[in-house]
């Protein structure tokens, strides 16, 4: 490097203000003077951002020469990079530390590569080089031989005890395989210490020396974890505890955890009517070993108990005294705390965050969402709204019907005016949900509703747009299409639509299948001859694309089918079903008097998976234990929730409906080998979700013979013996074709029914498929029913950023000697894909393949697989690259003939990201041209002329997007303060 030196005029225009170097760093970041240096001789200095952009300038001046490097565009780009640099080094350490010298110059170097300054970064690179030989010559590194470290431990100051910390490190890589090694880990933590550091910092040092290698080693995530652990439980327990004596360590810690939990008012004083001695011999310490590292910080950070921000609540115990407040009201409590207590800790089943949060606690709100329908008068709107504020500052998701409220110009009888419409409503329900936020806790979240037919519909699609008056924007809100069946019929003969304020044509609201279509027809007669006022007429196949322009443009409104959701509502006979919830998986019946409410949890498939003769399978024996207990666990949510609502409560003890879900989808499929693009994939997300729905029915019948019928079981789908599969034909005969699902069975459907007919159903719903965004971070699998979305990526949620990488996938390189420096750079630089990686095997690459690989119309077609078993639905991601009107105007028509009953959000890529992500174009998400050539043989394929219309609809809706360019949309559980279901 040339030894040209930097004008003392250059000044980083940062340099004035440390706050401007935590802007966008992880929440809570300390003040830069709250970080030191250590340098290489072990001394400890002042963190002084300034030298970051002389070492920058100099680099530059080595290639740019004195000239070059002085112009201000040079200057300006050194500032920006110095921020990042800075950036990345607090985000490693949001609470203030150390920081090695070698760390900084490694995001130096890192930080000139990604910005594209290669040359530079070379320059900056051999500078180094060349330094530490110098450095090696003169025997600098020898002479400085590392003296003895003490550390400061409760004020004290003692020698650091090097062989305890080895040791530590050690126990922490047992059993994780060859490849996963204590002496790295210990190298890097004792490079960043310094003589008289806290030893709180010197455990923080090997948490964050160990988080470093998960990128070498997936398995490096639980030894970070397992460190940890010991600083969880140093802080819990006052003291250090061996992994070993842990067991010991519960059984005399959980009593005394439960008593001081109920004198701070954090618990519930019934959990001392237990016999707390029993449950804690019942806890399995050896568990602890089995979190990831996401995982537990995930539950530190939100969801075990503290007094004043020291915790009090360690994992065993937390998942005990879930188990705790679901076993209350059960006459043999120990014994069903316990069995509660295995399903969580052996992560066969996790509930909700709600459940987890509160459960056991003065403020028991169990459950996880909330579904209301707006009346239309000014107390009525006032009245939910204010309803909203309850929920969301107790409670989870929110979901609004809000078609029955008259749309603008209409005549309002009582002060002789017109009305607004519902879009200033929805402005203060948007601001509502932004201002109350479970006192910090997590966001309030709500997604409104309305159905197609409304005259408001049209300035409803644009309620997300960034751009038009703001006073007639939701942008915190979310919103979702209420679509009728006919609305999709005319789409598909490109006939007209007619628009109508709910307020002239009130019965449409609670009216679908056929008797929606008769009235529907006659209204549009009436309106034709000016006797319906006001009305509007417009193309379907115009508004149909103006819905799927919006969702690409913004991801909202999500499309969902109200038909399917109430022709085959085991509660039809109840009421109708309005809505769904926030994340678009419950179809609950809401009125003005009943606010439905779902209690949620799911199943961790990749737990009940077993050697069979032909590889990994279903392990039905245990999944049926499993999801007995789980339906109990969930209806006894039921009695125990708090609720904000009156209506809430009575219409959960009425109906009692509860949502029992899965995770993991993916990592079954690659347990099993099987692509996510593939028939076999289709075969496992029918036969698993055919076994999950059977036992979940007979769970609940059996539940029903112990406990009794739901109040309002009489005249119900159950009763009358039409199942959940049966009920594909009701929507059949009521849509008159367009119905086009797999009918395929395993399962012994008719001892089931026979069952039922006998003992009844202990809930009106049983299944809804939910996001799992938390959870799953929690027992370390995929989400839900999710493809992969990167095979080595970085998440972030409120806990900070996290390194995930696909174990699977590395035992696979490992085994065909592939797994390299090399093969993790090409993960980062190709964002996680191995398709433009040409060393990968083809069929490792279709087992692999991301979320923006797997063609969508196989996401659609596995979801349409899952829906003819579901009593209610499921939360569908649709994930496109090179998003364009034709692939969406084939993938939502093709999810509407398939049966679904809801979608969720649309998540696009950029055309540019495509090209990056892939070698051969156009091969990310391909959709079939035709839609009849998709899956299974048509029911009630559509008519040549038919086709034709869909065709022209599709090109119209092609052109209409073809030039937008669109990013990667994220929903709502990819943002880090918002976990809104779970």
């Amino acid at each position: 490097m040339q030894t040209t030196t930097v004008s003392t005029s250059y000044s980083p225009s940062f340099a004035s203000s440390s706050d401007a170097f935590v802007t966008g760093a992880a929440p809570a970041a300390s003040p830069l003077s709250h970080y030191q240096i250590i340098r290489r001789n072990g001394s400890v200095v002042a963190f002084e951002p300034n030298k970051i952009a002389v070492a920058m300038m100099k680099a530059f001046l080595a290639v740019h020469g004195t000239q070059g490097a002085a112009s201000a565009s040079v200057r300006e780009t050194v500032d920006q990079l110095t921020q990042q640099v800075i950036r990345a080094l607090v985000r490693s350490r949001p609470g203030g530390g150390t920081f090695h010298i070698e760390d900084v110059q490694d995001q130096v170097e890192l930080g000139l590569m990604r910005s594209g300054h290669h040359e530079v970064a070379r320059a900056y690179v051999l500078y180094r080089e060349r330094r530490a030989q110098e450095r090696a010559k003169q025997g600098h590194e020898a002479a400085v031989a590392a003296p003895v470290l003490h550390v400061l431990d409760k004020g004290e100051r003692v020698a650091l005890d090097v062989a305890a910390l080895q040791s530590r490190i050690e126990t922490a890589c047992q059993g994780l395989g060859a490849d996963v090694q204590a002496a790295p880990i210990l190298q890097e933590t004792l490079k960043n210490l310094y003589d008289g550091i806290p030893v709180e910092e010197v455990f923080k040092a090997s948490i964050l020396a160990a988080r470093t290698l998960i990128e070498k080693d997936p398995d490096y995530t639980y030894v970070t974890a397992r460190l940890l652990f010991h600083t969880i439980s140093r802080e819990v327990l006052g003291q250090d505890v061996r992994q070993q004596d842990m067991q010991a360590a519960y059984e005399d810690y959980f009593p005394s955890f439960i008593k001081r939990g109920v004198e701070a008012d954090l618990l519930d004083e019934k959990l001392l009517q237990f016999d707390l001695p029993k449950l804690a011999r019942a806890l399995k310490s050896q568990r602890d070993t089995q979190f990831d590292y996401l995982g537990l910080q995930t539950l530190y950070d939100r969801y075990f108990l503290h007094i004043k921000k020291t915790r009090i609540e360690l994992p065993q115990a937390f998942f005990m005294r879930v188990a705790m407040g679901l076993a209350l009201n059960e006459i043999d409590r120990e014994t069903r705390a316990i069995e509660f207590y295995e399903v969580l800790s052996s992560f066969d089943f996790m509930s909700s965050t709600p459940t987890l949060f509160n459960s056991g606690t003065l403020r028991s709100q169990l459950s996880s969402c909330y579904l209301t329908t707006v009346p239309d008068d000014l107390d009525g709107i006032y009245e939910a709204i204010k309803e909203n504020a309850l929920l969301s500052k107790f409670a989870g998701g929110l979901g609004n019907d809000w078609t029955p409220v008259r749309a603008l110009g209409s005549h309002i009888k009582g002060t002789n005016g017109e009305s607004q419409g519902v879009v200033p409503f929805l402005k203060v329900v948007n601001d509502t949900a932004v201002a109350v936020n479970q006192g910090g806790k997590r966001k309030g979240a709500v997604c409104t509703y309305l159905e197609t037919w409304h005259l408001d519909i049209e300035e409803f699609l644009e309620l997300r747009k960034n751009t038009g008056d703001d006073r007639r924007r939701t942008h915190d809100m979310n919103t979702a299409n209420w679509i009728p069946d006919l609305f999709m019929k005319r789409v598909m003969e490109k006939g007209n639509w007619t628009l109508f304020s709910p307020s002239t044509v009130p019965d449409l609201h609670d009216l679908y299948g056929t008797a929606f279509e008769k009235a529907y027809v006659a209204y549009e007669e009436k309106a034709a001859r000016g006797e319906i006022k006001p009305s509007k007429t417009i193309a379907a196949t115009d508004l149909w694309r103006k819905m799927l322009t919006m969702l690409f443009e913004t991801g909202h409104p999500w499309i969902t089918f109200k038909d399917p959701c109430n022709i085959r509502s085991p509660q039809q006979h109840a009421g109708v079903v309005h809505s769904s919830n926030l994340c678009t998986e419950i179809t609950l019946n809401t009125s003005d008097s009943e606010t439905a409410v779902c209690n949620l949890g799911s199943v961790n498939l990749i737990q009940h998976l077993k050697d069979g003769p032909n590889g990994k399978e279903l392990d039905l024996a245990k999944l049926q234990r499993t999801i007995t207990t789980a339906m109990r666990m969930l209806d006894n949510v039921i009695d125990i929730n708090y609720y904000a609502v009156k209506k809430a409560r009575d219409s959960n003890l009425r109906h009692r409906p509860v949502g029992l879900g899965l995770m993991s989808f993916q990592d079954c499929l690659y347990a099993m080998r099987t692509p996510y693009a593939s028939d076999a994939a289709l075969e496992f997300a029918d036969r698993s979700m055919e076994a999950i729905c059977y036992f979940a029915y007979w769970a609940s019948s059996d539940l029903a013979r112990e406990r009794g019928r739901y109040s309002s079981y009489k005249g119900s789908l159950w009763d009358k013996g039409i199942l959940p599969p049966d009920s594909i034909d009701l929507l059949a005969k009521e849509r008159g074709g367009y119905v086009e699902v797999d009918r395929s069975s395993t399962l012994d459907w008719d001892a089931l029914r026979k069952k039922i007919a006998q003992d009844g159903m202990r809930n009106s719903n049983c299944v809804a498929i939910a996001p799992t965004a938390t959870i799953s971070n929690i027992v370390g699998v995929d989400a839900s029913i999710e493809p992969c979305f990167g095979n080595l990526s970085v998440k972030s949620n409120l806990s900070g950023e996290f390194t995930i990488i696909n174990s699977y996938l590395v035992r696979d390189l490992k085994r065909l000697g592939l797994w390299d420096d090399v093969m993790v750079m090409d993960l980062k630089h190709f964002d996680g894909s191995l398709l433009p990686i040409d060393r990968v095997p083809q069929d490792v690459k279709q087992l692999y393949a991301t979320a923006f690989e797997v063609p969508t119309h196989w996401l659609v077609e596995a979801a349409a697989r899952r829906q003819k078993w579901i009593d209610q639905a499921q939360s569908l991601n649709i994930y496109m690259a090179g998003a364009s009107g034709k692939k969406l105007d084939e993938t939502y028509k093709l999810a509407w003939l398939r049966g679904l009953k809801t979608t969720y959000y649309l998540r696009t890529m950029s055309a540019t990201h495509v090209e990056k992500s892939t070698v051969a174009a156009g091969s990310l998400n391909a959709v079939s041209s035709n839609i009849e050539s998709v899956s299974a043989a048509p029911a009630a394929a559509p008519s040549n002329a038919m086709a034709a219309a869909m065709a022209a609809a599709a090109a119209q809706l092609e052109q209409a997007t073809q030039a937008a360019a669109t990013d990667i949309r994220f929903c709502g559980v990819d943002d880090p303060t918002c976990e809104a279901c779970q």
